[in-house]
């Protein structure tokens, strides 16, 4: 997979493009160069498409650029005049006029002359530089053949981690390789003996009581009510507190602070070597979901989950927490979908998801990762990472048949005993084991399926995994043949040792770059053969890792993992996970790996609690347990196909019964009046527990706007479509009121329905403006004017909080739609924080128009094309805006900063013959 993939449909041929980054000082720029590329709103009194970038985060440019030959400008208090030239890489000479001022923006006029008698600049296909504007010496460039990267904490909907992100001046980790030796690794399962003394002690007390879960809830009623009554100053601060916000292994002090619109993270820790801080600051209104997390096994957390599919792992005290939770839910937050006290099984038993997943309307990865969240398992803390089964046992085949049950894994057993020999071992360890205190239960293994350890022991190649592994390793890489090296191997190890009880990580099912070396690490040699450790071995069945990725995820699908996942449900997340059930099903863990086992604040010996935390956090911990009774087994294909005839399916997933699929053909218009937009049914919902509306909207050729209702289930026609009937009727039909611009007709890219189903957004206006329509009543609620030229095209984000539009000015700019959705108005809390500066200069251009809680807000304006804007697309899960021009290139962006990221251009075309007509973003960021 790319870092950064997207699909362009060209107008004259279907071409590809690969684009690679890299990072480079800058060379210096003239005085005065106009800002260009990537500025925010705001950030100064005019924008020029110039070669350059500037932003308050540094510089953007294309290689191959020659800095301006002559420049003049002049100021006459906020106008600014002025021209410049360029040598392009053809030898050409461009000529760029330009005017500017504080209300109407800037204009600009570029000419072209005949080549002049200078030595064309060599270009540089697709490679661009980034780097901050400093005034220290200049780091040394990489070079340019090089590219080093870093896993994004942006996820899709489905909770994958799929973007990678450049690292500039990267850290090949030469001197950690350099003290590599054969010492025991660091992270080797300790003695459980020394831990003894510490923790035997600390036996207080068994999971979180039903009745500490009622009074939560009660709590928050209580507190929900009395806000009601209460007239509260918006800015008011609601909390303050000190806690900790965890990050993978590390713990960085800190305060948070909430008012009734904005949620702060203030870092106290002290400042590292690089400088970095964690501080972050986002609106109250992008809170999705509050979840009660433990920490070191203690109830402690909270992880809060924001529309844009990121998230905030928080640890208080035990005596805080519940009083912070309280407080968050009882603001008034209008994206909340959940945020209660209720228990991790309560959760999935209201919220449907194992109907769903037994009727097939989910896949086993989807139910798998729904689980694991619900169960408290967390991408921000490794030692409480999601955990995924082995299903495979056969990976020496050259061909892998999904259709034998001998090349799957036994799912009824834990992956400790699935090899016979090893049962009789594990069943005498326990059944031998005495402890003379009585204060340690029995127990099978000493180790854990998941903890720290294994996860950057899968995830070594992948930084930021690779510097916490040498971290863990006392500043070293750990021998090679300890290393994640071969797939084939680690499963013949887990078969040969019963000590070695790893399950998988989610990555094994869509992340193909966790197997490559990508950034060239130096990762030693094996001691017998001498083989050099570079990219994982993969099974014979495999030929790359994209293909392992691609069968592996057929085999979680598969028809006999489907059949019997339930068992290995059991298992970890249910009645086998503890007590008699997991004794019989030789599923025992030493006891400090549960929950609830050990209470930290009992212990007040700092160094004995600093080496309880230590082992916790490394040993491993078990997830919340979800179910007490067996879990149900889903349905068959054929069971599922009956029901599915039946029509007793409400969504069922269609791919897996595409023959039964039938055609329906609806009439929306007429021949006269063709349809130009459709808006697709939202049926994918923002989270597991909350399903959006389906609503089908049109617009025809004439401007005739149908809000039609929308059914997938209909028990006795199976499908149904309620068209409109105000189409038809002349008297009450509703109408798109531009006028559209004579010469842009509407398409479908003119248009965009918000996530809620109740605005539509339109550009192609005579005015410039981008409009937005109320649908139950056909008439427009807001209208601003941004762009110097008409609108395009529109791309609305999954999230429903983003809106980019593209125009023939040849600019971007990317609004923020969320607080119209939400009904309230005018906070620009939701506003990224770069774009904040400026913001009377930005009013004063907005003002004009017509401005209420419906209008977006304009955020961040993207430069870099030399022709219209023809398509644009967006993905806020993975911070991405790409935008296609009638100049042949894709130009990529950074969603919350605003940045260039790279241009993609057709390979072997001249411009002249190329006009990308659509581009999107694929929900794996794959090619297609």
């Amino acid at each position: 997979m790319n870092p950064l993939t997207v699909v362009a449909v060209l107008s004259s041929m279907a071409l590809s493009a690969q684009a690679g980054l890299v990072g480079a000082p800058l060379a210096a720029a003239p005085l005065g160069a106009p800002l260009a590329y990537s500025a925010p709103l705001g950030a100064a009194p005019y924008f020029a498409p110039a070669a350059y970038s500037a932003s308050p985060l540094g510089y953007s440019a294309p290689l191959g650029y020659n800095a301006p030959l002559t420049q003049e400008e002049t100021r006459d208090g906020d106008i600014v005049r002025g021209s410049y030239s360029l040598i392009e890489p053809d030898g050409s000479r461009r000529i760029v006029s330009y005017y500017a001022d504080s209300i109407n923006g800037f204009n600009a006029v570029v000419q072209k002359d005949v080549p002049v008698a200078v030595a064309p600049v060599a270009p540089v296909l697709a490679k661009t530089v980034a780097a901050p504007v400093v005034a220290a010496a200049p780091v040394a460039p990489v070079e340019l053949d090089e590219e080093f990267w870093k896993l994004s904490p942006h996820e899709n909907v489905a909770r994958m981690r799929l973007k990678l992100e450049p690292q500039l001046y990267p850290n090949k980790h030469e001197n950690a390789a350099n003290l590599r030796d054969n010492a025991t690794s660091a992270y080797d399962t300790k003695e459980i003996s020394e831990f003894d003394s510490t923790i035997k002690n600390a036996v207080v007390r068994d999971f979180l009581a039903d009745d500490e879960s009622s009074q939560l809830e009660e709590e928050l009623r209580q507190l929900i009510d009395t806000q009601a009554q209460q007239d509260v100053a918006l800015e008011k601060l609601v909390m303050s507190q000190d806690c900790e916000l965890i990050t993978l292994m590390t713990k960085v002090k800190g305060r948070i602070e909430v008012n009734q619109s904005v949620f702060t993270f203030v870092d106290l820790s002290p400042p590292t070597d690089d400088g970095a801080k964690h501080d972050f600051r986002f609106s109250t209104n992008k809170i999705r979901e509050v979840h009660l997390r433990k920490y070191n096994l203690r109830r402690s957390a909270l992880e809060i989950f924001l529309v844009d599919q990121t998230s905030y792992f928080l640890n208080f005290t035990t005596k805080t927490r519940n009083n912070v939770f309280t407080k968050i839910v009882g603001l008034p937050l209008p994206n909340i979908l959940y945020g209660s006290g209720r228990s991790p099984a309560e959760l999935l038993r209201a919220s449907g998801l194992t109907q769903r997943w037994i009727n097939r309307e989910i896949s086993n990865f989807e139910y798998l990762m729904y689980l694991n969240t619900i169960a408290g398992r967390s991408y921000n803390d490794l030692s409480q990472y999601p955990v995924f089964p082995w299903i495979l046992a056969d990976y020496t085949s050259d061909v892998l048949d999904l259709t034998d049950p001998k090349s799957f894994r036994d799912l009824s057993k834990p992956i400790g005993c699935i090899n016979p020999k090893n049962e009789a071992e594990v069943r005498g360890k326990y059944d031998s084991f005495e402890d003379p205190s009585g204060a340690i239960p029995k127990f099978h293994y000493g180790t854990h399926y998941s903890n720290s350890a294994g996860v950057l022991h899968y995830l070594l190649r992948v930084e930021p995994f690779t510097s916490l592994h040498i971290e863990l390793q006392s500043g070293r890489f750990d021998v090679a043949d300890r290393q994640f090296h071969s797939i084939p191997q680690t499963w013949k190890l887990l078969m040969d040792n019963p000590n070695d009880v790893k399950e998988l990580i989610p990555e094994f099912f869509y992340f193909p770059e966790f197997l490559k070396n990508m950034n060239k690490f130096d990762l030693g040699h094996l001691q017998i053969t001498k083989e050099k450790v570079d990219d994982v071995i993969l099974p014979a069945w495999a030929n790359t890792p994209e293909e392992f990725i691609a069968i592996h995820r057929r085999a979680l699908e598969s028809e006999y993992v489907s059949q019997h996942l339930h068992h290995w449900i059991d298992l970890i997340f249910g009645y086998k996970q503890k007590g008699p059930k997991a004794a019989e099903a030789l599923n025992v863990f030493y006891y400090c790996s549960y929950e609830g086992a050990v209470d930290l604040d009992k212990i007040t010996n700092p160094v004995e609690r600093e080496a309880v935390e230590g082992m916790i956090n490394n040993f491993g911990q078990v997830p919340s347990q979800l179910l007490r009774e067996p879990h149900p087994r889903r349905l068959t294909q054929d069971e599922t196909a009956l029901k599915l005839v039946r029509a007793e399916l409400r969504r069922p997933d269609l791919t897996q019964f595409l023959d039964k699929v039938v055609q329906y053909d609806c009439e929306l218009s007429t021949p006269k009046d063709p349809i130009v937009y459709l808006s697709p049914p939202r049926s994918p919902p923002r989270s597991f527990l909350q399903l959006s509306p389906d609503v089908l909207v049109s617009v025809s050729k004439s401007s005739i706007l149908g809000c039609n209702s929308w059914l997938s289930f209909d028990k006795d026609h199976g499908f149904l479509l309620e068209i409109d009937a105000t189409t038809a009727n002349l008297k009450n039909r509703k109408r798109v009121f531009g006028p559209f611009h004579s010469s842009q007709p509407p398409h479908s890219q003119l248009f965009a329905v918000s996530t809620d189903g109740k605005l539509l957004y339109a550009g192609g206006i005579w005015d410039n403006s981008l409009r937005v329509y109320n649908l139950n009543k056909g008439k427009a609620v807001a209208s601003v004017t941004r762009h110097l030229d008409i609108i395009t095209c529109i791309a609305l984000d999954n999230c429903g909080s983003y809106l980019v539009t593209g125009s023939r000015d040849c600019t971007c700019i990317v609004w923020s739609i969320q607080s119209q959705q939400q009904g309230g108005g005018g906070s620009t809390s939701n506003i990224p924080v770069h774009a904040l500066t400026g913001q009377s200069h930005l009013q004063a251009i907005t003002q004009l128009n017509t401005q209420n809680h419906y209008s977006p807000k304009p955020l961040t304006v993207l430069y870099g094309h030399d022709d219209a804007i023809s398509s644009v697309a967006i993905y806020t899960e993975l911070d991405l805006v790409v935008s296609g021009s009638l100049d042949g290139t894709v130009n990529v962006y950074t969603l919350q900063e605003g940045q260039f990221v790279r241009t993609l251009k057709p390979i072997g075309c001249t411009e002249s013959c190329v006009q990308i007509s659509f581009v999107t973003l694929s929900y794996h960021g794959k090619f297609e």
